[in-house]
């Protein structure tokens, strides 16, 4: 298991602080086996606090192509007389950054589609191919992943939102932490730090 943040080196990934993922192969490797087609410009950003499990991948819009004409063979990428042609292949359509919010947990072996935005405090099961987004507090799983409920009804996910215990200093986060482990939102609003 490793810390995410202080590995990726490519401005097109943003990671925040304590985001976690565990490989018991390589998980420094991350950067590289686990986000893939990644030649840009979308970005791939990822909350803090989030628990990725071995074999969580992400598939960025690099991975498209051409759907319009009776071919989708990338021929260009194969070099040769074909590269003279890569303006078929670059610019094709795309869904924009993948967006992970903070405190979000990914069952093994989860693969998230290019675009996608998956909300705070959502849990991906295990196997899920994500292809749509993901609300906060939402439980999605299967292939493709549909919501299969929410964590909280909605004035508490407000509440949570509201709260954001992922921003509050390591200090206050280390004293509360049975309360944000374990505790109720009417629990977690004690906790909070006061202005």
């Amino acid at each position: 298991m490793v810390l995410l943040k202080p590995l990726v080196t490519s401005p097109l990934i943003e990671v925040g602080e304590y985001t976690y993922y565990d490989d018991p192969d390589d998980p420094t490797a991350f950067e590289t086996r686990n986000v893939l087609y990644h030649y840009g410009p979308e970005k791939l950003v990822i909350g803090r606090f989030c628990a990725l499990a071995t074999g969580v991948r992400f598939i960025m819009n690099g991975a498209n192509h051409r759907l319009d004409g009776p071919s989708t063979f990338p021929f260009p990428i194969m070099g040769g007389s074909w590269a003279e042609h890569f303006d078929l292949i670059s610019g094709l359509p795309g869904r924009g950054d993948t967006v992970v919010g903070h405190d979000v947990w990914f069952g093994y072996g989860v693969m998230v589609m290019p675009g996608v935005r998956i909300g705070h405090g959502a849990i991906i099961a295990s196997g899920s191919v994500v292809t749509e987004d993901v609300p906060d507090y939402g439980i999605a799983g299967g292939n493709p992943a549909r919501l299969i409920r929410t964590r909280y009804d909605d004035g508490d996910i407000a509440r949570l939102l509201a709260l954001a215990w992922w921003d509050w200093p390591a200090g206050h986060i280390t004293e509360h932490l049975r309360t944000i482990m374990s505790g109720t939102v009417d629990d977690l609003e004690r906790a909070a730090p006061r202005p």
